[in-house]
Order: structure tokens, then C-alpha cells, then sequence
């Protein structure tokens, strides 16, 4: 089998950037052209993978650099948690927050009956500052009043279940990719097409009764799933 040009100066790059630190500097199209004696439209190719799969990152202007580790992403955990046993410090952005009619998907998920009302929040969840997943939370009933204090970091899930009765006990996670659309690549500040982990959780309380539905988008470049479990 004929391996393309551009994927064997993918995995020389690779090799050329092993053990530098993240945001070390990477040489230049051309300087790389002349090194691994190829054109530069092939090295561009090479490099654009390379970003795409979270290995490098680019700033306009500035050059090409080595980028951060990709952050696990561990279902078990929340995301807060997740990203401090990590070293990274979690923030979260709510985006919008209203109470509306839920639609036939979200009654379909919540198990409500036609006519309910949901509190539909937007959240850019972000590491460092940087905006890393975009959730849209569904809730059953109005809870806008949650809005001030989602933007101060609580939890979600210990307001619900200490203030609402509403302890989930339970969760389930759908897990797709999907390519990054035009209005997510603005939130996330990344480019339209970039590969999404796009993961639908349903929250369970008692009684296996559904009280949350939430559709989050990782960033391709930056996640990796991680599952582990007792067989």
C-alpha cells in the first residue's frame, strides 16, 4: 500500500517535536521543506493534521508551537473535578438562560408530557481561561434563578439535589464525533470542520426518573475519552 507523502512528514514531525515542551516553538514550513527535502504544500499538509489532532497549534503571526497535552475526559468525574485532578483550573460561562416550551426531543429525554416547560441553559465550559466544550443543560421547570450562581462555578448537580430535591443518582452518556459547525467554531474560537466529542447525558434521580438531558461538545484537539470499568 502507497502511503501518502504528507502522513510520512507527519510522523517525522512527530518525531522531530518528541519530548519538547508544550509551547515550544516549532521551525518553519520551509525550514521543515528543506529538512525532510519535500515541498512546503506537503509539509502545510502534514501540519494541518497535526493540529487538528491537538499535537500542534498555530497562531497567526507568531508561527507554529508544540501544543498542551490533551485533558482526559473521564465520564465518572465532573468536569470541575476532572480538569483540578488534572492541574488545570475549570470555569464556566453561561452563554443564555431561559425557560421554554420543551421540544419533542428534550420531552422525549426528560419524560415530560407535551406542554412542559424546561430551563434551557448555553454554557461555554472553559480550562485556563480557554473555552474547551460548549453544553446546552436541560432542565425540567423553571430554574433561570440558577443563572448568577452557575457563573460563580457551584455544582449543578449538589444546588439540585440540596435545593430542589433533585439528586442525581445516576448517569447515562451517549458518546458520538461530529464536525465542529460555524456557530460552535465562534464560541470555541477554533475552525469550522474541527472534529467535536459530542456527548448526550441523562442524569437519573430516584426512581430512575430523568432530571437533566445535557448535549456537550468536546474539543477534538484537546479531549481524549477515557472509560474504565469492572467487567
Amino acid at each position: 500500500m502507497k502511503v501518502p507523502k504528507y502522513y510520512l512528514v507527519k510522523n517525522q514531525i512527530l518525531e522531530l517535536i518528541a519530548g519538547l515542551e508544550p509551547g515550544a516553538a516549532v521551525p518553519t514550513e520551509r525550514e521543515l521543506a528543506g529538512h525532510f527535502a519535500t515541498s512546503r504544500t506537503t509539509v502545510r499538509q502534514a501540519i494541518a493534521e497535526l493540529v487538528a489532532d491537538g499535537r500542534l497549534e498555530r497562531t497567526q503571526g507568531r508561527g507554529t508551537f508544540v501544543a498542551s497535552p490533551k485533558m482526559l475526559l473521564l465520564p465518572q468525574v465532573s468536569f470541575s473535578s476532572n480538569a483540578v485532578s488534572q492541574g488545570w483550573r475549570p470555569g464556566r460561562v453561561v452563554v443564555s438562560a431561559r425557560c421554554e416550551e420543551a421540544s419533542e426531543t428534550v420531552r422525549e429525554n426528560l419524560q415530560l408530557e407535551p406542554g412542559s416547560v424546561i430551563t434551557r441553559f448555553e454554557v461555554l465550559r472553559t480550562v485556563d481561561g480557554e473555552p474547551l466544550a460548549h453544553e446546552t443543560v436541560h432542565l425540567p421547570g423553571d430554574l433561570t434563578e440558577l443563572t448568577e450562581r452557575l457563573e460563580a462555578q457551584d455544582s449543578l448537580y449538589r444546588m439540585l439535589a440540596a435545593e430542589y430535591d433533585m439528586e442525581i443518582v445516576e448517569v447515562e452518556d451517549v458518546v458520538e464525533t461530529i464536525p465542529c459547525n460555524p456557530v460552535r467554531a465562534d464560541l470555541l474560537g477554533v475552525t469550522t470542520g474541527l472534529p467535536l466529542l459530542l456527548v448526550h447525558r441523562t442524569g437519573f434521580g430516584k426512581g430512575d426518573r430523568p432530571v437533566e438531558w445535557t448535549e456537550s461538545a468536546f474539543r477534538g484537539d484537546r479531549y481524549r475519552f477515557v472509560s474504565r470499568r469492572r467487567l
